[in-house]
């Protein structure tokens, strides 16, 4: 907690906020001014904080996630009262759900006119406390600095999330002192982050007994920047590696034991490894009925050692052998010590027939695609080569959909905090405000928007903010004029009655002309001959946003897939098409 600050003079509510924030550390935010935050936006011209006026306030919400999940910071955004701070609800559900700290500033009525439905008032407190980590509703200007305050510590500490400051324009307006709290009292909040060594010991010794063990790696490694430390346990141990959507970059892609991505589109070996193992190394992931397929008929012979910073987790969907509460970095750090402790007393796992039946199904069962008979452009095959010309220190984000599958498959991620998607809420819109975020928490980064043609319609507005901010990121429509994941599946299970995904979006928008209108540079490909010049040409644009629009061929699918509902054990990696597991190997 920083140093006590404080000065004597009066100053306004709205003055007390904006010191609060310089004092939190903040210096970007994502906003739109509005009657009830208005007074806030004063100060704010005063101030060494960058706002950033985005186009929505969703697109706000978007970009404090990205940003947040870029840079590993809390993430920023500011509204106003009624449909200003309703708009973020999107934005707070999704970095509930994925983990992200963010705090989000509303501006509220005038404390006398809570409850009278005054123009723009809507109780956005109750409205977000199911999908925030915690809100607050200020309407003492005394109280700012100090919830300001919490409010970082919370979306900071423990599972990270959002967490909401309404301030009515009352306090916002009224005259205080400015006092930053030295020490903070949340006596109901006390996260645990060192892991219990009992359990610990429980953990190693069921890791050495097993014979087909799995590290299952979520989106918590990230979020507590346990990569290195899940890179040592690893090649200590020689377990296998699967890494959830949330956890990509978690465990480099090119590292041998990485099995790839487990579930409902998961790699063939990744779900084959779960559905066999005899242990479930669960490292901050959540058992997501997207990775688990039919709860009840997955991995029937494994037991589970849970590792989770937030306990309500554990146990949650699947039950847990060795419950561990703590951070997960915390967590590897014990285990590695202990793992080695052993193997220097002689005692090691004996993994080699299962480590060499997991490497059996990765060879058997790659992750491939289809070109189409038509020589078209496959969806595939473009972020195969974005991935390849770009690199693996690219950040990328995604909308929702079938290109966010292909471009967790497709692009090779070796380095955490490089794959930002909206994994729970599976939020269509997410990418391009993502990204806006992700590039200016990470300025010298390249940042690519990887979008569906219709996620990329919902929030292309902050083109503008882009151009307009200097934030040059670069965004690849992936266009196959559909709902592409909502068609996959009226192919599928509904006759291929295609009942409104059909977008007409190679014909409307003119996607180039779009992004010239927005200040943008606007490409478009369509030959697999013209991939990766396209692609050069993007990244040798760096002064403004660059859209490309990859006009690809629209009857492509994801697979592998598990039906919703259905066991992981019936998982197809063609339409009919089923792996066959030879179980001598094991």
């Amino acid at each position: 907690m920083s140093e006590q600050q404080g000065s004597g003079e009066t100053i306004t509510g709205a003055q007390s906020l904006v010191r609060s924030l310089e004092a939190a550390g903040v210096t970007d935010i994502f906003g739109i001014p509005g009657g009830a935050i208005l007074p806030a936006y004063d100060p704010l011209m005063d101030s060494s904080i960058r706002h950033i006026l985005v186009r929505h306030e969703q697109g706000a919400g978007h970009a404090a996630q990205g940003y947040a999940a870029a840079s590993g910071k809390v993430g920023v955004c500011m509204a106003t009262s009624g449909p200003g701070a309703t708009n973020l609800v999107t934005p707070l559900a999704d970095a509930h759900m994925d983990s992200l700290p963010m705090v989000a500033i509303t501006g509220q009525v005038g404390a006398s006119l809570i409850g009278t439905d005054a123009f723009q008032e809507a109780d956005i407190r109750g409205i977000t406390m199911p999908i925030t980590k915690h809100s607050f509703l200020v309407t003492d200007p005394a109280e700012i600095p100090t919830k300001v305050a919490e409010a970082f510590h919370i979306a900071s500490t423990g599972r990270p999330g959002p967490v909401l400051v309404d301030v009515t324009k009352s306090a916002l307006q009224s005259a205080t002192t400015f006092q930053w709290p030295t020490e903070l009292n949340l006596p109901g909040y006390r996260p645990v982050t060192r892991p219990h060594a009992k359990q610990i010991r429980e953990a190693a010794r069921l890791m050495l007994e097993s014979r087909k063990p799995v590290l299952y790696v979520g989106g918590g490694t990230i979020r507590s920047g346990a990569s290195k430390e899940l890179l040592a346990l690893a090649e200590l141990t020689g377990i296998p590696v699967v890494t959830t959507l949330m956890a990509r970059g978690a465990f480099p892609d090119s590292h041998p034991q990485h099995l790839g991505m487990p579930g409902m589109h998961g790699t063939v070996a990744a779900v084959a490894a779960l559905q066999k193992s005899d242990l479930i190394i669960s490292l901050g992931a959540r058992f997501d009925d997207r990775v688990t397929g039919n709860l009840d008929s997955f991995a029937p012979g494994a037991k589970v050692i849970h590792a989770d910073i937030d306990p309500a987790e554990i146990g949650k969907n699947r039950y847990a052998d060795v419950p561990i509460v703590g951070d997960v970095r915390e967590v590897l750090v014990d285990l590695i010590t202990t793992l080695r402790t052993e193997q220097e007393a002689g005692n090691t796992g004996d993994y080699e027939g299962w480590v060499a039946f997991c490497a059996g199904v990765k060879k058997k069962y790659p992750l491939g695609y289809d070109r189409p008979a038509d020589g078209g452009l496959a969806p595939q095959y473009v972020l195969e080569r974005l991935g390849v010309i770009s690199g693996p220190d690219t950040i990328y984000t995604a909308g929702v959909g079938q290109h966010q599958m292909w471009a967790a498959h497709f692009v090779g991620y070796e380095r955490p905090n490089t794959w930002i998607n909206s994994g729970g809420l599976g939020t269509m819109g997410f990418s391009v405000p993502a990204a806006m975020g992700a590039k200016v928490a990470m300025p010298d980064q390249t940042v690519w928007s990887v979008d569906g043609d219709g996620c990329f319609q919902m929030t292309n507005q902050e083109l503008a903010t882009c151009a307009i901010n200097n934030i040059p990121i670069k965004v690849a429509v992936i266009n196959n004029e559909s709902l592409g994941m909502v068609r996959q599946w009226q192919t599928l299970f509904y006759n291929s009655r295609y009942s409104n995904t059909d977008l007409h979006s190679k014909r409307i928008p003119d996607f180039v002309k779009l992004a010239d209108a927005y200040g943008c540079v606007g490409l478009a490909c369509e030959s697999p001959d013209d991939v990766d010049a396209t692609i050069q040409k993007a990244m040798e644009i760096n002064d403004v946003p660059v859209v490309v629009d990859f006009r690809v061929h629209r009857d492509a699918m994801v697979w592998p897939m598990v039906a919703a509902g259905t066991s992981n054990d019936d998982i197809k990696y063609a339409r009919d098409l089923a792996p066959q597991f030879d179980e001598d190997d094991l």
